[in-house]
C-alpha cells in the first residue's frame, strides 16, 4: 500500500488511530513486524495508522531519547509507546511543517491515555511530559542530539556497522533511509510498454520517468486502485533496484538465453513475475512458507503467468528437487532487509546485532546447496536487500575462494540507499534512489 502523509484521512480522530499506533509501536519493539500488525488495524483506520505508524518509526530514536530525558520514572510498556508516539508527532520532517499542532498532539495523546485501561493511570504522566517538552524543547533536542540513536534514529550497533562498511557513505545511507522511498512501477511487457503506461499514468494526472528497460518512477504515490490496467496485470509495484535482478539473470552476453530457472526465495512473487514478464520459462518458484506461496500464485494470477511453485526449504535439496540441472538460479536470500528502511522502516527496531551473523549463515547455506544444481555454463545471481557487507561482498568472496568453478561476472555489487556513491549507470532517471541491494552474479565454468 503506498504510504500516504500523516495528514491524510483525518475523519477518524486522532486520539483514536494514536491508540492503534502506540500498539503497533509496542509491538514492534516486542518483535513484530509492522507489516503484520497493520492488517490487524481495522481498515478505515488503516492509511492513517499506517502513515502516522511510519513517520513515529522514522523518530523513534529521537523519541526514546528525549522521553528518557522528560521522564523521572520508567512508566509501563503501554504508556511508554504512547508517549514515544505523542513525541515523535511533535518532531517534524526536515524542511516540513508538523502535519497537526503541538497543542492538538498533546490533548489528543492525553485522551487516547484515558481511553485505553492499559494507559488510564498515565494520563496525567503523559500529560505531565508532553508540556515539559513544549516548554522546554530547543534545550532538549540540543541534548539529545549528542547521542547517535537520537541523531540518526537508528541502533547504535546499526551505526557503526555502516561506519564500517561504508565509511565514506554511512551518513548518506542513514538520511536516507528516514526519508519515504519513490513509488517505482514496473511495467508488463506482455501487455503494454513503458512509454504507453506512461501515457496513460499522465492521462490520469500522474507524472513519471522511466527507468531501466521496464520501470517508472512516479512523481507521487498512488493507490494501486488509481493506476490505470492494475487489476488486469498492467504493472506491478516494485523498487528500481528489485527489477535488475531479471536481466541479470537472463541477459548474459555471449550466452544462450536461460530457460530452465529456479527462484529460490520467491515469495512474494515480484521477481518470479518480471522474469516470466521477460521470456517464455520453465521456472520453478520456492519459499519456505506456504501462507508466502499463496501470494507468489496470486501475484501471478493478476499477471496472467504460470509457473510451478513450490512450498519448500531450497537448502534441503532431497525434498523438491527432479535432479535436472538449472540453467540459472536467483537465490534472494533471506537477509537483514538493511538496505530497504525507508519503506520498512519498523526493520531497523526489530533486529538485533546477532541476526547478521545468524543471516550470513544462512545465505551460505543455500549457497551451497544451490550451486550444485547449477549446470556448468549456467549463471547463480545472488541478491539480499542488504548494505551490510557480511551479507553481500564479503559472502561472495567467501563463496568464490571454497568454490574454484565458480567465477565472478559484472555485476552491480552494492547499491546503497539513495544512491549513495553508487555508479552513473544506476543513478540516472531514479529520482530518490535505489533501495539498498546486493547483487552477485557467479558464472559456473564449464569442464
Amino acid at each position: 500500500m503506498p504510504e500516504s502523509s500523516p495528514s491524510a484521512n483525518l475523519a477518524p480522530a486522532l486520539s483514536l488511530q494514536l491508540r492503534h499506533v502506540a500498539r503497533c509501536v509496542r509491538a514492534v519493539e516486542q518483535g513484530q513486524s509492522l507489516s503484520d500488525l497493520l492488517p490487524q488495524v481495522p481498515a478505515g483506520l488503516r492509511p492513517g495508522v499506517q502513515a502516522l505508524a511510519f513517520h513515529v518509526l522514522r523518530h523513534l530514536g529521537q523519541a526514546r531519547a528525549l522521553v528518557a530525558a522528560l521522564a523521572e520514572r520508567r512508566p509501563d510498556a503501554a504508556a511508554l509507546a504512547l508517549l514515544h508516539s505523542a513525541v515523535a508527532l511533535l518532531l517534524a520532517e526536515e524542511g516540513a511543517s508538523p502535519a497537526y499542532t503541538a497543542h492538538t498532539v498533546v490533548n489528543q495523546a492525553v485522551d487516547a491515555a484515558k481511553q485505553d485501561r492499559a494507559t488510564q493511570r498515565a494520563a496525567g504522566f503523559i500529560n505531565a511530559c508532553l508540556r515539559r517538552f513544549l516548554r522546554e524543547q530547543p534545550a532538549l533536542m540540543a541534548e539529545v542530539q549528542a547521542l547517535p540513536p537520537a541523531r540518526w534514529n537508528h541502533p547504535l550497533w546499526w551505526i557503526q556497522r555502516l561506519q564500517q562498511d561504508h565509511p565514506g557513505h554511512w551518513q548518506a545511507i542513514l538520511e536516507a533511509n528516514n526519508r519515504p522511498g519513490p513509488m517505482c512501477l514496473r511495467v508488463n511487457r506482455r501487455r503494454t510498454d513503458p512509454v504507453r503506461y506512461q501515457a496513460a499514468l499522465q492521462a490520469q494526472g500522474v507524472g513519471s520517468r522511466t527507468v531501466g528497460e521496464d520501470g517508472l518512477v512516479l512523481d507521487s504515490a498512488q493507490p494501486v486502485e488509481r493506476l490505470p490496467g492494475f487489476a488486469q496485470g498492467d504493472c506491478s509495484v516494485q523498487d528500481a533496484a528489485a527489477q535488475l535482478a531479471a536481466g541479470l539473470v537472463l541477459d548474459r552476453p555471449g550466452a544462450e538465453r536461460s530457460r530452465r530457472v529456479l527462484d529460490a526465495c520467491a515469495a512474494p512473487g515480484g521477481k518470479t513475475a518480471h522474469l516470466l514478464e521477460r521470456a517464455d520459462l520453465d521456472l520453478l518458484a520456492l519459499d519456505v512458507d506456504p501462507r508466502r506461496c499463496e501470494r507468489i500464485h496470486d501475484n501471478l494470477r493478476r499477471l496472467g503467468l504460470a509457473a510451478t511453485v513450490k512450498a519448500a526449504d531450497a537448502a534441503r535439496v532431497a525434498d523438491w528437487w527432479d535432479g535436472r540441472p538449472f540453467d540459472a538460479i536467483l537465490l534472494d536470500a533471506p537477509c537483514t532487509a538493511s538496505g530497504i528502511v525507508r519503506r520498512h522502516p519498523d526493520v531497523r527496531w526489530l533486529r538485533r546485532a546477532a541476526d547478521v551473523d545468524q543471516l550470513v549463515a544462512i545465505q551460505r547455506s543455500l549457497l551451497e546447496a544451490l550451486w550444485p544444481l547449477l549446470r556448468p555454463g549456467g549463471r547463480l545471481v545472488y541478491a539480499t536487500c542488504s548494505v551490510f557487507r557480511a551479507e553481500g561482498s564479503e559472502q561472495v568472496a567467501a563463496f568464490l575462494a571454497r568454490h574454484t568453478d565458480a567465477q565472478l561476472a559484472p555485476s552491480p555489487g552494492h547499491l546503497l540507499p539513495g544512491n549513495a556513491g553508487a555508479p552513473k549507470e544506476f543513478t540516472d532517471n531514479v529520482p530518490g534512489g535505489y533501495d539498498g541491494f546486493f547483487y552477485a552474479c557467479l558464472d559456473k565454468r564449464a569442464p
